[in-house]
């Protein structure tokens, strides 16, 4: 009891103890060229990982503001027809959101009846009467629903691709402001608006001619536009802005890149196509013609990033980086009290204690 006591108490009046470094120069090259080597990662990479490639004395900011607005341009023949913008995109008034029809399976002059379902296996928007009829024109019998007849698996007519669209543009319009440095930016040079009319993009000779061809696109997306007219597809769009505002911000131009987003491995969820219909009145009846649309829908994503010098981020890196070389000190000493100092020779004129006498 008094052993444990007087343990206590030693740590008690321990605890208010100061420490103080000492130093103790080691005549050992092998220690010294170990030191010298920590000392210089450490310094390298703080000057050029954190300071240069980082820029870690800069504030930042990765949440800016950002609108976008497409249009698409080009005209094709699919079958006998001329389609322009207004038959094939969709949303006609731009966003970030656009697609255009490649291809299109076609059901004709449907009306509200009762006919033959293709299979148990398919779901209809239906009602089922409860009697078997036969399958059209074939002797085999299913059952009779009521819907818009003739159904779609049977009477639908696929027509060819329309392949021409592999040189349809789309102008992305895309503005940015980085509220913090209340700087904004625009992927376009507005005195020169007649330009867009004839110019494609190019990272090199025509940077602010954000006018893509579905060809070039689907091309940087890895993608085969014979396939994607096939099955369709969702291409991701990437605008990134990554800005200096240390330099002229008239430096900071976005860059893009392009990627499939859909899961063309997954069979039931790849490929991209939706379904509307016309409606006509012929003799009192209505009727509709049902057309599913295989085509490219374009989602455009705007990623941003800015940064510039500030004093506090300056301030809190560098002593980072001092507090970072003097941890060479401590790997330095545990080597040398491990592997070194067998017969504790270092050790012992390293630690001393002094005690005040009054």
């Amino acid at each position: 009891g008094e052993r444990e006591g007087e343990r206590g108490c030693d740590f008690f009046l321990g605890f208010w103890d100061y420490e103080t470094p000492k130093v103790m120069v080691v005549k050992d090259r092998k220690l010294g060229v170990i030191y010298r080597a920590v000392q210089l990662l450490v310094i390298t990479y703080f000057i050029w990982h954190v300071f240069i490639s980082q820029k870690a004395y800069q504030e930042t900011e990765t949440r800016p503001e950002s609108s976008v607005y497409t249009k698409m341009r080009g005209v094709a023949m699919m079958g006998d027809s001329v389609q322009d913008t207004t038959e094939y995109v969709r949303p006609s008034e731009g966003g970030d959101v656009i697609s255009t029809i490649l291809r299109r399976e076609v059901t004709h002059d449907q009306t509200q009846g009762t006919c033959a379902e293709v299979s148990a296996k398919h779901i209809h928007n239906c009602q089922r009467t409860g009697r078997c009829i036969p399958y059209y024109n074939y002797t085999f019998k299913t059952c009779e629903i009521k819907t818009w007849c003739p159904i779609e698996e049977y009477a639908a007519v696929r027509e060819p691709a329309m392949e021409k669209a592999i040189n349809f543009t789309v102008f992305i319009k895309n503005s940015i402001h980085f509220p913090k440095f209340k700087v904004l930016r625009g992927n376009i040079k507005p005195n020169k608006p007649k330009k867009l009319l004839r110019c494609h993009y190019h990272p090199v000779t025509n940077p602010y001619c954000p006018v893509f061809r579905l060809g070039f696109i689907a091309a940087q997306a890895r993608e085969k536009f014979s396939e994607l007219c096939r099955t369709g597809g969702i291409i991701g769009v990437f605008i990134n802005w990554k800005c200096d505002f240390d330099k002229d911000p008239s430096e900071c131009r976005p860059t893009y890149s392009f990627r499939r987003l859909d899961m063309r491995k997954n069979l039931p969820s790849s490929g991209y196509y939706y379904r509307f219909a016309k409606y006509y009145h012929k003799d009192g009846v209505e009727y509709r013609t049902l057309i599913k649309a295989y085509g490219i829908r374009l989602d455009v994503i705007v990623q941003g990033y800015a940064g510039r010098f500030s004093l506090i981020p300056t301030i809190i890196s560098i002593v980072t980086a001092m507090t970072s070389v003097g941890i060479c000190s401590i790997i330095c000493d545990w080597i040398m009290l491990t592997f070194i100092d067998k017969n504790e020779v270092f050790s012992e004129m390293k630690f001393d204690d002094v005690s005040q006498e009054g």
